[in-house]
């Protein structure tokens, strides 16, 4: 479990030019559907007209704000890697790998021609395990390169001595992803269920396999998947950091868990001899063991061959790929149609030397006066939330005061970090497959982290994300916020346009980065990063209580019908979008009391603040996809993060005079008031 929020957020920069009143307001009509009031569907209204003017291709199973920037983003960095696959350059450069890696995943003729031969190495050695020591072995050998076995390894902050790294164990082993599709019966979950097992079926059967054989393996791996399955932490309980933290020695791992290899996971996996691991879900580990012994060396087998098949489906011919994208594209998501090879080549790139595109991407497209304009616009948004503490009538005196040194304490990071990670002893070699190519740079990638992390000190200056993402996150365990230079670029921030425009959108996600210090997770890590209670009971309780009822007013949101969304999963980002539209609306009026706003293009400063904030969360959607993340991911669907987040913002009441009688209005006393 990696103990760092992240969002997919929006950022931007702000100077002293943005408050000249003379600015035009950025709104544009033809965005919004006027036909519906505010008050009954704020998210139709604000983005109606952009989601009818962006109907979803093929290729996309959603497409919103964000999607649209990545095809920007995604079209500057090809320039970049062509002109290095077109060029010449010196052995080992950096241009020469990114260079071959795009060429190598572009070439269809070779794919094709290959079929599965540059797997079947690794498949005879699967296959040619003769008991279960050699086949843990094998197992772990094969997870050094990125291949899913049952539990997996990460070095990351100790969560309470934030100073030094942790080795962190903890569950996986599920090709689905998410434990409930293996163990919920509703038609949708059977549908994808089933879908799964022919997808198993036939993956096999591309690599030699009677169909007969195909569905005896098929049921060894759904039996031990679906063993896992039950042993699993479901996702609310892996938002609890004390639930997922049991520090221990490594002899006490040898002695508690002892029928796991240990010794053979981690030479095998290439992490150095460490003192001390923390094992995330303990209860799992014990289904491992039990699975290990209890489970034929032949269906072990099987169940390795299909993660080895699966994780290599997409670097192999056609045929794998498109097998590959039906189940996981089409079937969990609802694309009917697989991007364009070039998008897919350029995204291997990015998979592989994503810092090393980063470099050169900043270089040609962010510019350092962007850097300096952001982190002047972060230093209004923390003003306006030490200024939104002191608001909290609920909260003590003392608890504001160690909630304003958190806050103070942020380690702001913006547009790309300060040093680059060294891809020297990645070898990108032409002679070799795209498949052999991509299980050498996960063996570097994987070395790489364990031997800079492992029984090291936490590097605050190391970044989590490349720079050219559109992304954004908080990360506890160093109270840092970052935003890449990716998203610091328009439809999402636009110089040209007044404060209330710029405020409402990037600036509420600002606000929300810095309130994940302080959601229903965040708030339990103290400034320095550590797992501490810094709380007084009573203000505890007091968050608490509020907390509780923003989770229980998602649960009622209906997302589909039959399916309502999940409160507790989602709490912590809802907490922060609601601190973030507090905390930017705050600072947005800091603002105009030097530079007032007044109405633009029909609507107040206010407004056009809502406006924005509704308008960055356009989306359009497949059920399927949409069914998928509503299961899956901590984020509210678009449409709640709007209609849902602002019927407790007393401020969006004022702006729009929604009042009692429309669809989203909210009595006062059942708004959530936090942050």
């Amino acid at each position: 479990m990696k103990l760092k929020s992240i969002l997919l957020a929006l950022a931007l920069t702000a100077s002293s030019a943005l408050y000249a009143q003379e600015l035009p307001s950025g709104l544009s009509r033809a965005n919004m559907n006027t036909k519906v009031k505010p008050g009954n569907d704020f998210f139709e209204y604000a983005a109606g007209g952009w989601m009818k003017a962006h109907p979803l291709t093929p290729e996309y199973s959603r497409y919103t704000q964000f999607e649209e920037l990545s095809e920007l983003n995604t079209k500057q960095l090809q320039s970049l890697i062509e002109e290095y696959a077109k060029g010449q350059y010196p052995q080992g450069s950096l241009q020469r790998k990114i260079g071959a890696l795009y060429r190598l995943a572009n070439d269809s003729v070779r794919l094709n021609r290959e079929g599965y031969a540059p797997l079947k190495n690794n498949l005879a050695l699967v296959r040619g395990i003769k008991d279960k020591k050699q086949y843990e072995m094998v197992a772990y050998a094969l997870t050094r390169a990125g291949v899913q076995t049952m539990f997996g390894f990460y070095a990351g902050a100790d969560i309470k001595d934030a100073r030094v790294n942790l080795l962190d164990i903890s569950q996986s082993g599920l090709s689905m992803g998410n434990r409930d599709l293996y163990l919920d019966s509703d038609a949708a979950t059977l549908k994808i269920r089933n879908a799964y097992k022919d997808y198993v079926v036939k993956l096999f059967t591309m690599v030699g396999v009677s169909e007969q054989e195909a569905k005896a393996k098929m049921e060894d791996l759904m039996r031990i998947e679906t063993r896992l399955a039950k042993a699993q932490y479901d996702v609310v309980k892996l938002r609890e950091p004390e639930a997922n933290y049991h520090k221990m020695t490594y002899m006490q791992l040898l002695a508690d868990f002892g029928g796991i290899d240990w010794n053979a996971a981690l030479l095998q996996s290439a992490v150095p001899p460490v003192k001390h691991v923390t094992v995330g879900q303990p209860e799992f580990l014990h289904e491992v063991e039990a699975v290990l012994a209890e489970e034929s060396l032949e269906a072990l087998k099987n169940y390795t061959e299909f993660k080895l098949i699966n994780d290599a489906a997409s670097a192999l011919s056609d045929d794998f790929r498109a097998a590959y994208f039906n189940f996981y594209g089409t079937v969990k998501n609802g694309a009917p149609q697989d991007r364009p090879r070039w998008k897919r080549a350029n995204a291997t790139v990015q998979s592989v030397l994503g810092m090393a595109v980063g470099k050169m991407y900043v270089e040609k497209y962010f510019p350092e006066s962007s850097k300096k304009q952001m982190e002047e616009l972060v230093h209004n948004l923390q003003i306006a939330l030490g200024q939104r503490i002191d608001m909290q009538d609920w909260m003590s005196a003392e608890t504001k005061k160690r909630a304003h040194e958190k806050l103070d304490a942020f380690y702001v990071k913006v547009g790309y970090p300060n040093k680059w990670v060294d891809y020297t002893a990645l070898n990108i070699d032409e002679n070799l497959s795209l498949y052999e190519n991509l299980y050498n740079a996960a063996i570097f990638e994987n070395d790489r982290h364990f031997s800079e992390h492992v029984n090291k000190p936490v590097d605050r200056d190391e970044w989590l994300m490349n720079p050219q993402e559109i992304n954004a996150y908080y990360n506890p365990t160093t109270n840092e916020i970052c935003f890449p230079a990716g998203i610091l670029q328009p439809p999402f921030f636009d110089p040209n346009v007044d404060d209330a425009c710029n405020y409402g959108a990037i600036g509420v996600v600002i606000g929300h980065e810095m309130t994940h210090g302080f959601d229903d997770k965040g708030s339990q890590y103290d400034k320095d990063g550590n797992l501490n209670d810094w709380w007084t009971a009573e203000d505890k309780a007091n968050f608490k209580a509020r907390t509780d009822q923003m989770a229980a007013f998602f649960d009622k949101q209906v997302v589909l019908p039959g399916l309502h969304a999940n409160g507790k999963l989602t709490n912590g980002e809802n907490i922060a979008d609601h601190g973030g539209l507090n905390i930017a609306f705050l600072a947005l009026h800091n603002a105009m009391k030097e530079k007032p706003l007044g109405i633009k293009d029909g609507f107040t400063p206010e407004q056009r603040f809502f406006l924005s904030y509704g308008l960055i969360w356009a989306t359009n959607v497949r059920n399927e996809a949409l069914r998928s993340l509503a299961m899956t991911d901590p984020h509210s669907p678009a449409r709640l993060r709007v209609n849902a987040a602002l019927p407790h913002i007393d401020a969006w009441y004022e702006a729009f005079g929604v009042k009692k009688g429309n669809k989203l209005f909210l009595p006062k006393e059942q708004r959530v008031d936090v942050w």
